[in-house]
């Protein structure tokens, strides 16, 4: 069953910022009866790294979620304007986040990270081929940087340690890919 059974009958717009916009939607549902829904659409394409050198070492970065009130470790991520080159973005978030460049890039995957509220759509790279430089952190990150073997992320994201879904998502998948 792959075409839409949901029917727009209107779109209200609540809110808006330079990063996403809150829509409510009145529709009729699969059962034809009226409904609302809300969508928050993004305006960032979500991009995450999975850096790992030649010794299968990995990155993570720690940093105090708002929205969670917690302290999350992740793999080093940001958002990619949409219309631009998403690897460009995910090398400058590389380079933000942790200091590293790398020589070679393979998409991973392809993630939809809350598709029942949400279009958010990210992708998640692997980095490998790394030089380390200078981070350059934007105003709003307070970041820890670790450095640990990839098969510790793992570890990390099996205990519950790492929630967030796109750095488990990544995390997995480069384990997959890798031989882990």
């Amino acid at each position: 069953m792959e075409h839409n059974p949901w029917k727009t009958l209107k779109i209200k717009p609540i809110y808006n910022n330079p990063w996403i916009r809150l829509e409510e939607h009145d529709v009729l549902n699969p059962a034809g009866k009226e409904g609302i829904y809300g969508k928050v659409h993004f305006k960032n394409k979500a991009m995450g790294i999975i850096p790992v050198d030649k010794n299968g070492n990995t990155w993570l970065v720690g940093q105090y979620r708002y929205t969670l009130k917690e302290y999350s470790w992740e793999i080093p991520m940001g958002g990619g304007p949409i219309g631009l080159d998403l690897l460009e973005s995910a090398k400058r978030e590389l380079k933000e986040e942790t200091g590293l460049i790398a020589e070679k890039w393979t998409e991973l995957l392809r993630i939809h990270t809350s598709n029942s509220v949400t279009d958010e759509e990210g992708f998640v790279y692997l980095a490998e081929d790394l030089t380390l430089l200078d981070t350059e952190f934007e105003e709003t990150e307070v970041l820890q940087i670790k450095k640990l073997p990839l098969q510790e992320a793992v570890s990390m994201v099996m205990n519950g340690e790492i929630t967030d879904a796109i750095s488990i998502a990544g995390i997995l998948k480069a384990a997959r890919v890798l031989g882990l």
